[in-house]
């Protein structure tokens, strides 16, 4: 039975809500900002590409509160995006990166290229909700979702060693930050995704024929998931990792 508070209406309903949205000009990304516009959210879009894909989005959703250019990498930048356009009731981490060009074992191997999957992937998400949380946790409301990967399960099916790693970190800190919000009416959470269409797997090599469903997932797939995480629905899951693969792996 539903509670007083959360009516069918409201169930899935993002009104009143003030969304940022990162690496909102990616495939996921900008499915997600076209769903929780629809859904009534009021939308920050971020990324560190240049603003003009962010402006084309934000005029065609229409209604975006702003666009704002940042790399998630930098703390100073994204604490500075947060004490611009705040206080912010929820935050959708899309922002991540996944080079293909990998070979762990060659001689030549060096660090710089994990390092950096490592900064975008894991520092990018603990420079956001850190910057977050507090103000979230001071007016004891908030939804944090983030993006993790099957990857992170499994090892992944073409990704490397930098992309399987920081994955992994992202579910495991989906837990960590869980524990510490929960207590304050705050949940974080995050999405597992299978392969997906976007440009980040576009000409990769992914063979569908082998994938339960014969296909590969759609960024509106993986939006459902994440603006589900940060609607009244789903006030009562912390820390979890949502499976949305498409049955590619079943834990």
């Amino acid at each position: 039975m539903l509670s007083s508070t959360l009516t069918p209406e409201r169930t899935f309903d993002l009104s009143g809500t003030t969304m940022l949205i990162t690496g909102a000009a990616g495939g996921i990304g900008t499915a997600t900002a076209r769903l929780c516009k629809h859904l009534g959210a009021a939308l920050v879009l971020s990324d560190c590409v240049d603003t003009q894909r962010l402006e084309t989005l934000a005029h065609e959703i229409g209604g975006v509160r702003a666009v704002h250019r940042c790399d998630v990498t930098d703390r100073d930048a994204v604490q500075a995006m947060i004490r611009q356009h705040g206080p912010f009731s929820a935050l959708a981490d899309t922002a991540g990166i996944c080079p293909y060009d990998e070979d762990w074992l060659d001689p030549d191997w060096n660090e710089v290229a994990f390092m950096r999957v490592m900064r975008v992937n894991v520092l990018g998400p603990i420079n956001l909700v850190r910057a977050m949380l507090p103000g979230m946790i001071e007016r004891k409301q908030g939804r944090i979702a983030l993006c993790g990967s099957i990857a992170g399960w499994t090892g992944g099916l073409r990704a490397g060693a930098h992309y399987a790693a920081s994955k992994g970190g992202v579910h495991a800190l989906v837990r960590w930050f869980a524990q510490r919000a929960m207590p304050y009416n705050v949940t974080v959470n995050g999405v597992a995704p299978g392969p997906i269409a976007t440009g980040m797997t576009d000409g990769q090599g992914y063979q569908t024929d082998g994938y339960p469903m014969k296909r590969m997932g759609e960024p509106e797939e993986i939006a459902s998931m994440l603006a589900f995480l940060c609607s009244p629905g789903a006030a009562f899951i912390a820390g979890a990792v949502m499976d949305v693969n498409g049955g590619t792996l079943m834990r």
